[in-house]
């Protein structure tokens, strides 16, 4: 399979998932102490990858549990930060300025402070309370994340399917990479049928929605330079649908939590205006081990997996390095 590395993606899977005692440690001592509120803080990809799991806690908790943009948190505050807080920082390389700054702001506010990362000796690693430390490069946050917020949720007694869910996840490298390996004739043929395509509409939603939004804005747009349009299947129905045309590249990214009929209402209609619909749906996937409840939930990390198929054979067909940069991180803003 052309770029992956499954000894590698199986020891960063593995070893998020392998933080779970010290995660329900962590999340336990928390409560104890009497942290009524959330903020699960990124830049970028690492802010609209908590996006799922605001979402999961919207639907099941009283806690407030929020996904912030670091800069934005610095600038405009919260109501509810302050000594109760629970502070979340997520970086790959544990060096990203906005998520370094936002961690200086927070503990001045008596927050406590939590990083997940795959580098120790990292800055963010060093500056916050608790660090949570997987293999390097770990991506995504995903299993972390699902684990935190659930064992949050499961303690207060809103998420009892929490233990099932956290046992089923010690399957979850063979999974993803099971499914990885089955997407990958799918990835190519997109790739080399859109080759020269300079324009993509991408419809998701639900636990999906800040997928969408990643892999639209941090992998087409800033990894390969190409526009993109992107909106939540919710309101699909509400300005972007006007502008698909019959040739318009439609991706649409299909879960299997509560949100699909709305996913399905938006696929079903871009089908009408564009003979060029691509669906990328979780259900095409084994997941062995998965409960069909669980399925959804693991649903970003599935398609993260699927998706990070397709980046690499659209690199390698528009000869488009996904490391090229003309702006970030190359020029001073």
């Amino acid at each position: 399979m052309l770029g992956f590395n499954e000894a590698q993606v199986r020891e960063q899977l593995t070893s998020a998932v392998a933080l779970r005692p010290q995660i329900e440690e962590l999340v336990d001592q928390l409560l104890d102490r009497g942290i009524d509120n959330v903020l699960l803080v990124g830049s970028g990809g690492t802010y609209a990858q908590a996006w799922p799991y605001e979402y999961l806690a919207r639907r099941f908790s009283k806690l407030p549990i929020r996904a912030v943009i670091s800069r934005e948190l610095i600038e405009s505050g919260d109501a509810w930060l302050g000594e109760s807080t629970l502070a979340v920082f997520m970086s790959v390389s544990g060096t990203t300025e906005d998520v370094l700054l936002a961690i200086d702001y927070v503990k001045s506010k008596g927050a406590t402070t939590v990083s997940f990362t795959g580098v120790p000796e990292s800055p963010i690693a060093q500056k916050v309370d608790h660090t949570l430390t997987s293999a390097p490069k770990t991506w995504p946050f995903d299993p972390q994340l699902l684990l935190l917020v659930g064992r949050i949720m499961n303690v207060r007694g809103e998420f009892p399917g929490y233990e099932s869910l956290a046992d089923e996840l010690a399957g979850l490298a063979d999974a993803v990479i099971d499914a990885a390996k089955a997407a990958e004739p799918q990835a190519s043929a997109f790739a080399e049928a859109h080759k020269d395509t300079d324009y993509h509409f991408l419809i998701g939603g639900g636990p999906l929605w800040g997928f969408t939004y990643l892999y639209s804005m941090c992998i087409l747009e800033e990894m390969q330079w190409l526009r993109t349009t992107r909106v939540n299947s919710a309101e699909f129905f509400h300005g972007s649908l006007e502008l698909l045309e019959e040739d318009t590249s439609v991706i649409v990214f299909q879960g299997e939590d509560e949100t699909r009929p709305l996913t399905d209402r938006a696929e079903t209609f871009a089908k009408r205006i564009s003979k060029n619909v691509t669906v990328f749906d979780t259900r095409n996937y084994e997941l062995k081990g998965f409960s069909p409840e669980n399925r959804g939930l693991i649903a970003p990390i599935v398609l993260d997996a699927v998706m990070g198929r397709v980046s690499k054979h659209l690199e390698r067909v528009r000869d488009h390095s996904l490391d090229l940069r003309r702006y970030y991180r190359v020029m001073d803003y």
